[in-house]
């Protein structure tokens, strides 16, 4: 049985280094492929170790609750796209922040709501989008003040017009500059700029370097025109009570906004524990999509291999029946035919492997030009998965051209020209 392996092995070698040009149009579909399928558990594992990163960088000891659409999971298709097509949750208050920092394991808390406006520094114009939130943002976020301060409580009541500038806004607009004191436009208001934020890079999430920071209650009254916010982030005292807290903060969620059925909740609550599985499954998910996506072209190299070998089966008619004459047993035909097909799969395998991984560092290289902490790594298991595709698809598309090579009758097959 070895003898006929590593003859037909043998055999399938030499007549793919006889028809290259055959071989390497045939090798093209599966190396799209395979290219696509490890870029993308390469980038899969990249962007989940940034996402976590970022998450173990702010820290465990926190909830967020967050607006969400009635009758729908935090993280269906139906809330999403309610989202994004405009729909606008406006239930969610201050008050009801003010309200959960009463519970026992509350540290502190911030509320927020973003804004979009056209902010004017003497010649300088910029569309910069507004952050608006309370002081306790920067006791809760890892975002540190450079320069003057952040706002207070009292001016968050009192509406007071007060701005701390993003790195990214404050070298637009002031340059080399110092902002502190300054008066810029931001919609129709005067704002007196107090502070300037140190630079963080970019986040997957927010650029927070190009966004202008304002009192919450500013940015609701004396530019949107709204009552409500978006979500408020919530530190706890002790992390390992998280889960009863987030219980209990869906209670009384439930009183304030009058809500009976938890299937009604207009509110999301989320531990970091939970935002990590949430993300994994997300991940996982969009993994196992765009990995199905990159499978059709290895499917369409697969069709390509079977019709390529189809032909080549036809165009060696006499060689089978010559080798059949000559004593070679249907098997063995059968074998060499169908290790033309996995050799031809495994070097398209090869080739996708090396520029799948290439391809991976550019991404890489290019998303840490960009700011981004995104490491490059090897998937290991993308590797074999890849590896172990290139050979099934060689083996199914392979099998119909080897049967019908190995059914040849050697007198009809001599027979051919």
């Amino acid at each position: 049985m070895n003898n006929i392996f590593a003859s037909s092995l043998r055999i399938a070698k030499q007549s793919l280094l006889h028809n290259k040009l055959r071989t390497l149009l045939t090798v093209i579909g599966i190396v799209i492929g395979i290219t696509a399928v490890i870029t993308v558990l390469s980038a899969g594992q990249a962007i989940k170790g940034l996402i976590i990163g970022e998450i173990e960088a702010f820290g465990s000891n926190y909830i967020q609750i967050e607006v969400k659409t009635p009758s729908t999971s935090q993280t269906s298709t139906e809330n999403t796209f309610s989202m994004v097509g405009g729909a606008t949750i406006t239930t969610m208050k201050e008050s009801d922040a003010e309200e959960l920092a009463k519970h026992p394991n509350v540290s502190a808390y911030y509320t927020a709501i973003m804004g979009q406006e056209i902010v004017n520094y003497q010649n300088e114009i910029k569309k910069v989008f507004l952050f608006g939130t309370n002081a306790d943002f920067v006791k809760i976020d890892t975002g540190q003040v450079e320069a003057g301060r952040f706002f207070d409580s009292d001016e968050n009541k009192g509406l007071a017009k007060v701005a701390v500038l993003g790195s990214k806004v404050k070298t637009n607009l002031f340059g080399d500059n110092d902002p502190i004191g300054k008066s810029i436009k931001v919609g129709k208001e005067k704002f007196i700029v107090i502070g300037t934020m140190k630079e963080r890079g970019a986040s997957f999430a927010f650029d927070m370097d190009n966004m202008i920071f304002v009192p919450v209650r500013t940015l609701q009254k004396k530019l949107l025109g709204v009552d409500y916010v978006s979500f408020m982030t919530i530190q706890l005292i002790d992390n390992s009570l998280a889960a009863e807290t987030a219980e209990d903060f869906k209670f009384t969620m439930r009183e304030l906004h009058d809500i009976t059925d938890p299937d009604r909740d207009d509110f999301a609550v989320t531990t970091m524990d939970q935002a990590m599985e949430m993300i994994d499954v997300i991940i996982v998910g969009l993994q196992f999509l765009l990995v199905m996506l990159g499978s059709i072209s290895l499917v369409v190299g697969g069709v390509g291999i079977m019709n390529i070998m189809y032909v080549s089966v036809t165009e060696r008619t006499f060689e089978i029946g010559l080798r059949k004459a000559l004593g070679a047993k249907s098997r063995n035909i059968l074998w060499q035919f169908l290790f033309e097909a996995v050799i031809i799969t495994l070097i398209g395998a090869v080739i996708g492997i090396i520029f799948g991984l290439l391809l991976s560092a550019l991404i890489s290289v290019g998303a840490k030009s960009q700011g981004f902490d995104w490491e490059f790594s090897i998937s290991v298991s993308g590797i074999i998965l890849a590896t172990a595709m290139s050979t099934i698809v060689g083996l199914v598309f392979g099998l119909y051209p080897a049967k019908k090579a190995a059914a040849m009758n050697p007198i009809d097959a001599l027979r051919h020209e």
